[in-house]
């Protein structure tokens, strides 16, 4: 009497098809994770640079005069708004300002908020800010992309 080996052959390609299954499986995920890594550092370079920018910002001004001065000086100079010692400028998921008196009702959502403001110091002629860039998560909490502190010494007309 012969036993057929078909169902032993069935068995075997059904056992390969789930190993190869379960690793294409795990390679898509290793895809997925190094995407969304991918992007993450993007964000967090454009972070930096535009971080840099806005504290070189700050030290060129603030060495004419107070905070408030600085502040309100490169509000202007990078496009942001300024008010009640914060500077803030919200950017686009492209990394485009948003600019909301040309913009309007039609404002595009804001991913990136950068925000700066100042660091108090008992030294005289001596000015500190904190830059800081951040994006929300699911839940709408900041997540905090790059920070950067700053500090300037006030120039004196007389010397």
């Amino acid at each position: 009497m012969r036993h057929s080996k078909a169902p032993l052959v069935l068995m075997e390609q059904m056992i390969m098809l789930l190993v190869f299954a379960l690793a294409a499986a795990l390679c898509l995920q290793a895809f997925v994770k190094s995407d969304a890594a991918s992007h993450r550092s993007e964000a967090r370079d454009r972070a930096v640079t535009a971080a840099q920018t806005a504290a070189e910002t700050l030290r060129r001004y603030g060495r004419e005069g107070d905070m408030g001065y600085a502040l309100t000086q490169a509000a202007e100079a990078l496009g942001g708004d300024y008010q009640q010692g914060l500077l803030w400028l919200d950017y686009d998921a492209d990394w485009n300002p948003i600019d909301y008196d040309k913009c309007g009702m039609e404002a595009p959502e804001a991913a990136y908020r950068l925000e700066a403001q100042g660091v108090p110091v008992e030294t005289p002629g001596l000015w500190k800010a904190r830059v800081l860039v951040s994006t929300s998560t699911a839940d709408g909490a900041p997540d905090v992309l790059f920070e950067i502190n700053t500090a300037w010494q006030e120039v004196d007309g007389n010397a």
